[in-house]
């Protein structure tokens, strides 16, 4: 009898355990933000990209995680730091609890990337393709697998670094996944120019992705 009963009491702590662990592991670990900088291309680099997704991170009641902007670089002479490598490894979950993707593999070949899951750290709908003003153009910076381009591509993709609202251009992907022809989620065309003005041009806002990468 004894024996029976520390049974059933052992699986009820190991249920609960696993149903709390669940829940852990589905909040919030990934978003767009709901605004960018307001400067164009010009994050503030890669530390002022990741200290606005904290910011609005903690603001929407997310705290304890350590957000990083999905974001590559480039340098001269060899290949700059890569978007994939700065996100942890999964997995990732939008602000409803949706999963996103559960490792690096499948959130860069078949992630759970569309309008109605590419939600902002509120869990507001980001505006796409059929809304106005058109706002599905995510700054990325990078190649579709997620890393920094080759150095012998010359031309600016990640306008300096993020450290420009000016000149250069940045890679978009569409979080929508829809633009004629332009589905990708991270690499879909590139930006005009870096300005707000040009990055609203091709239909963007200066947005960008962020995930927890711990």
């Amino acid at each position: 009898m004894r024996t029976a009963i520390f049974a059933a009491a052992t699986a009820s702590l190991l249920a609960l355990a696993t149903t709390t662990a669940f829940a852990q592991d589905s909040s919030m670990s990934f978003f767009v933000t709901s605004v960018g900088s307001g400067n164009g291309g010009n994050l503030g680099g890669l530390e002022g990209a990741d200290a606005h997704c904290a910011k609005l991170a903690s603001a929407a009641g997310s705290n304890g995680k350590t957000w990083r902007a999905y974001l590559s670089t480039q340098e001269e002479g060899k290949r700059g730091v890569s978007a994939r490598d700065r996100i942890g490894s999964g997995p990732w979950h939008n602000a409803k609890g949706v999963l996103i993707a559960n490792d690096l593999d499948q959130l860069h070949l078949s992630p759970n990337i569309i309008k109605t899951t590419a939600l902002d750290e509120s869990g507001n709908l980001v505006k796409g393709r059929g809304d106005k003003p058109n706002e599905h153009d995510i700054l990325t910076g990078t190649m579709s697998d997620g890393t920094a381009y080759f150095p012998r591509v010359k031309e600016d993709r990640t306008c300096s670094n993020w450290t420009s609202s000016g000149e250069g251009s940045a890679t978009v992907g569409h979080h929508d996944r829809h633009g004629g022809g332009n589905t990708s989620w991270n690499a879909a065309h590139n930006s005009r120019g870096c300005s707000q003005d040009m990055l609203k041009r091709t239909g963007g806002a200066g947005l960008f992705m962020c995930f927890a990468a711990q």
